[in-house]
C-alpha cells in the first residue's frame, strides 16, 4: 500500500494505491491516527489507485469507521473500481459507509 495525505479544510483525504492487504495493517493504523486531529469532520479514503483488497483490508476500513464514529468523524470511501468495487458491493459496504464515485 502506498498513500498520500491531503488536507482540505476540515477534511483529510488519503489517496491509496497498490494492494491493500493484511501486510499493511501497521501502516494503516497510522492513517487511523489521523482521526485524532482537532476539527476533523471527514476522513476520505480515495481508492481509485487500489487494485486489490483482501478481507483484512475490509476489516481495516471497518476499524477506521468504528474509530471515527466515536470522534464524530465521517469516513467516506471514494473511487473504488474494478475488483475493489465488486468486493465492496458483495460486502454491502454501501450500507456501512458513504460511498462516492
Amino acid at each position: 500500500m502506498n498513500h498520500e495525505i491531503r488536507t482540505v479544510g476540515d477534511e483529510k483525504e488519503v489517496l491509496l494505491s497498490g494492494r491493500l492487504t493484511f501486510a499493511d495493517h501497521v501502516g494503516f493504523r497510522s492513517l487511523i491516527a489521523l482521526l485524532d486531529e482537532p476539527g476533523l469532520r471527514r476522513l476520505v479514503f480515495d481508492l481509485n489507485g487500489v487494485e486489490f483488497v483482501d478481507s483484512a483490508a475490509l476489516g481495516m476500513l471497518l476499524l477506521a469507521r468504528d474509530s471515527a464514529a466515536g470522534r464524530g468523524v465521517r469516513v467516506v470511501l471514494r473511487g473504488a473500481r474494478d475488483q475493489v468495487k465488486r468486493i465492496m458491493e458483495v460486502a454491502q459496504f454501501d450500507t456501512l459507509f458513504t460511498i462516492e464515485p
